[in-house]
């Protein structure tokens, strides 16, 4: 009875995971405002340590259209803005020897479709890991059969997984909703 709660709670473990990897993802796929995370991607060589753009310059969001890069080494500016420019990610920065200026452009209706079906795939693959934790506790549950677990326990552990795995699936739908809105909304 305690592996079976074991096998449940690792399943259940491992879909809050497979939600939280989603929320960071979508964190990145741009919706036409302007966000910090937005740079969270790229690194910087700050004196021979490769690091993220937040840990060697605060970067703010003064309005929707806007993000300032703010170092606290001066020296850095030029480096930050090359790896802007590296990253390839559609944006152009403005290096005024104090900040770096980042206007963040207006998203194509063309763009906007394809980052709704970047949303979606990543949707679809954050149910993929859902259902893998699923199967996998219920093979477990299987194993433990075999080795002298009653069959009804084990039938009500199947649907106590199932339960908690078209939860998650609801929510993984709502997320998805909730941020392809964001993406459409012009």
């Amino acid at each position: 009875m305690e592996e079976l709660e074991l096998y449940m709670d690792a399943a259940k473990e491992g879909m809050e995971s497979a939600i939280s990897h989603l929320n960071k993802e979508l964190t990145k796929v741009r919706a036409g405002k302007a966000s910090p995370s937005m740079l969270d991607s790229i690194r910087v060589d700050y004196y021979g340590v490769i690091s993220p753009i937040s840990q060697v310059a605060n970067v703010t969001t003064p309005d929707a259209k806007t993000i300032f890069i703010q170092p606290w080494d001066k020296s850095v500016l030029p480096i930050i803005e090359k790896a802007i420019m590296i990253a390839n990610i559609g944006f152009n920065p403005a290096n005024n020897g104090e900040v770096i200026r980042i206007m963040v452009p207006p998203l194509t209706e063309e763009r906007r479709l394809q980052l709704a079906k970047q949303v979606k795939s990543l949707g679809e693959n954050t149910k993929i890991t859902i259902r893998n934790q699923r199967r996998d506790a219920i093979d477990e549950f299987k194993k433990l059969q075999k080795d002298g677990l009653s069959e009804d326990v084990t039938k009500n552990a199947e649907t106590q997984v199932h339960k908690i795995h078209e939860d998650y699936i609801k929510q993984i739908d709502e997320i998805v909703a909730l941020k392809e809105k964001e993406v459409m909304t012009v």
